[in-house]
């Protein structure tokens, strides 16, 4: 297949991106993305500031079209991590918002700028395509380093089992900077399919008008954003566009992943849930549409082209079904290795296709996954193995909204509910474990990531 950055002239009259102000097909989009690129020189390194807005997009295009290396960051970074992330990996150029910084650009378009820095262009490795930071790294240096390879081969997979066609389009639902959204952009992209391209929120009433108006037939959200839907009664809203919707990002609570898979199947609308992490581009593995409500819980099987493997505490392969070990995935489309630092950007492919997850999971007799919880996140109280992400999950499905730390003495909940008692019985019979294991802090809000992820590091 073509590289999705380089259009394909059957492609040329397709409608490529719409948004509230304009609409451009492929030929308009190209020629947009080279006149963003063009004086800077090939493998410089750009950040990046993204909106889901159509001149961040043609600035990504532009510079992977001319091997410009974009380091991709969200338009509300924080101030004090910009300044780091520029310290360490000294940018040549920033294409940015207007209104991002107070400093005259040397080319604009759409509300956007290109600022040129004046710092000397690095040495990259030759496949090196771009850095993009990890859900866990808002707060550090580290980025992923990800190649032209990974991104084609990630690309090629999704658009396959996903059957992605040029007739489709696909809203924008989730930031641009990161892999899930990102991806959701270039396998369209690929295809010769239009995005409809908005900064609206599902709680805004002219998001809706507008994926109507513009007969959306996708969009992509994290169990966060599911959530949210459930409250806005999406299940019973009348959206005749939409052909399939997907879901990656962490564990959707099994009772609202079979009442979705329901009440979409009965609707006529698709419904995938995918697992994946930034270190793999985007996507390891898909549970297929039409076995959603049967296998509801599970990630799935290994995307064309992946490969999994259980490892257990010994470093052996798990052979056997209804065992959980960690995850390992294998496939052209797990990252180069991480930067810390622009001296970093020279290395080349560490990992060699083969990813340790963090993960544990188990694998049913059919050869559907299923992740139990993060290595990291299991603790001992009173002598009990306990999954804090198992604890946080029952609490969640069970309607309250929760968030669980802890160490080998007391497990932590916090909560937006009230029901502080209510809570501690509910999970004190769930777990087994005496009361005084728990301890209920009610806050006013979950912290969350820009991907819906929670922040554990800020809950104190």
């Amino acid at each position: 297949m073509h590289k999705f950055w380089d259009f394909p002239e059957e492609y040329d009259n397709n409608t490529a991106l719409i948004s509230e102000h304009e609409t451009l097909s492929y030929k308009q989009l190209s020629i947009i993305a080279d006149s963003i690129s063009t004086i800077i020189p090939e493998r410089s390194f750009v950040f990046l500031i993204c909106r889901n807005q159509i001149a961040s997009i043609a600035g990504y295009i532009g510079f992977l079209r001319k091997r410009i290396v974009p380091v991709l960051l969200n338009s509300s970074v924080d101030c004090a991590l910009f300044e780091n992330l520029t310290q360490i990996y000294q940018p040549q150029y920033i294409w940015c918002p207007d209104s991002f910084v107070n400093e005259e650009g040397i080319y604009k378009y759409g509300g956007y700028k290109l600022i040129s820095t004046g710092n000397s262009r690095p040495e990259t490795f030759d496949d090196l395509a771009v850095l993009l930071t990890t859900s866990g790294s808002t707060g550090s240096s580290k980025l992923v380093r990800l190649s032209y390879r990974n991104l084609q081969a990630n690309t090629d997979s999704i658009v396959k089992f996903l059957g992605i066609v040029k007739e489709d389009k696909a809203i924008t639902t989730l930031p641009m900077n990161y892999a899930y959204g990102l991806s959701i952009i270039q396998t369209h992209l690929s295809s010769g399919a239009g995005i409809i391209v908005t900064e609206r929120s599902f709680f805004d009433v002219r998001f809706w008008y507008f994926l109507k108006k513009n007969g959306a037939t996708t969009f992509g959200a994290v169990p966060y954003l599911y959530s949210v839907l459930d409250k806005l009664h999406f299940l019973q809203m009348e959206l005749p566009s939409l052909k399939y919707i997907t879901q990656a990002g962490g564990h959707l609570g099994q009772n609202l992943h079979e009442r979705i898979s329901k009440e979409l199947l009965d609707k006529g609308i698709k419904f995938f849930v995918m697992y994946g992490a930034t270190e793999a581009t985007a996507r390891m593995s898909y549970l297929p549409a039409d076995l959603t409500a049967d296998k509801a819980g599970s990630i799935g099987i290994p995307i064309p082209g992946g490969k999994f493997e259980l490892i257990d505490a010994n470093g052996n392969v798990i052979t056997e079904n209804e065992r959980d070990g960690e995850l390992v995935y294998y496939g052209p489309n797990v990252m180069l290795g991480y930067a810390h630092k622009k001296e970093d950007t020279v290395r080349g492919d560490e990992l060699h296709g083969r990813l340790e997850t963090g993960d544990l999971a188990k694998r049913d007799s059919d050869g559907f996954y299923y992740i139990i919880g993060r290595k990291t996140r299991f603790i001992k109280v009173f002598g009990n193995r306990v999954s804090l992400d198992e604890a946080e999950n029952l609490l969640n499905e069970n309607g309250f909204e929760a968030a669980c730390v802890g160490d080998d003495d007391k497990i932590l909940i916090y909560t937006t509910s009230e029901k502080q008692t209510e809570i501690i019985d509910f999970i004190s019979k769930k777990t087994g474990l005496n009361s005084i294991a728990f301890t209920v802090i009610s806050v006013s809000s979950i912290p969350r990531n820009e991907s819906g992820k929670i922040m554990y590091t800020e809950l104190s």
